[in-house]
């Protein structure tokens, strides 16, 4: 049995996360803590892994305060920059433990990101567009995010030529973000839980790859995947797809 912590355990994810660990036959849930409560190895009560689905705000922190008690951490918040994922990086070799922060536990949704990856070369112009319920506090989605950097050094790597896009004027910002040079586009709207599309073209053809999420369901076999899978990969581990076999 794998003991778990989940952190943010009353909120929509983290409730989510309750339940397949309760329902999980090789899984025992230890401990609940949310917003207020203190992380220490007292309130984790003998975890050996933490599931951290918070906010961008409170997360870095939550994960520094797990490496201190010595358990590992498998983190579905988003909103981390390359400074906040670094420090993670360095704290966790020196503890010896293990870090999975993964934008996505969806197992279409890495899917569609290594897709994305393996097609873009291959096609003159890439887009994303990424689709959110209106609650969702940060744009673009980890996803996106991700996503367009693994297009975007695909393309490097094969030595392609930057994506033609005529503009010259967008006072409204009608081109969306660009996150290394690939657009990307994002819909905050009521009834959407989480989708995202990608758009690559050619002369004359057109490839969409595309996830849709429609219950947060959807996340848990990715979830107990990565609870399942981490403590082979001490340090950080950023994305699910290595934990797949996909990287």
């Amino acid at each position: 049995m794998i003991r778990v912590a989940v952190i943010g355990a009353a909120g929509r994810m983290g409730s989510a996360v309750v339940e397949a660990v309760t329902g999980a036959e090789d899984l025992e849930l230890v401990a609940r803590i949310d917003a207020g409560d203190a992380i220490t190895a007292e309130t984790l009560n003998g975890a050996e892994v933490a599931v951290d689905f918070t906010t961008p705000s409170v997360t870095e922190a939550n994960v520094h305060a797990c490496l201190d008690a010595g358990v590992d951490v498998v983190v579905g918040t988003t909103g981390w920059t390359d400074e906040s994922l670094d420090r993670v990086r360095t704290h966790a070799e020196e503890t010896g433990a293990c870090v999975l922060v993964a934008p996505n536990f969806a197992l279409s949704a890495v899917l569609v990101m290594r897709f994305a990856q393996m097609a873009a070369p291959y096609f003159e112009s890439a887009e994303i567009i990424e689709m959110h319920h209106p609650d969702k506090v940060d744009a673009p989605s980890g996803t996106a995010i991700a996503t367009a950097l693994g297009i975007a050094g695909a393309r490097r790597a094969e030595g392609c030529a930057p994506m033609p896009d005529a503009t010259t004027s967008d006072p409204l910002g009608a081109r969306g973000a660009e996150v290394d040079g690939v657009h990307v586009h994002a819909v905050r709207l009521r009834g959407l839980t989480a989708h995202q599309e990608v758009l690559l073209g050619n002369p004359g053809e057109q490839l969409v790859l595309r996830t849709d999420s429609f219950d947060r369901v959807s996340f848990m076999p990715g979830v107990l995947h990565g609870v399942r899978h981490i403590a082979g990969h001490p340090g950080l581990t950023v994305g699910l797809d290595v934990l797949m076999g996909l990287a």
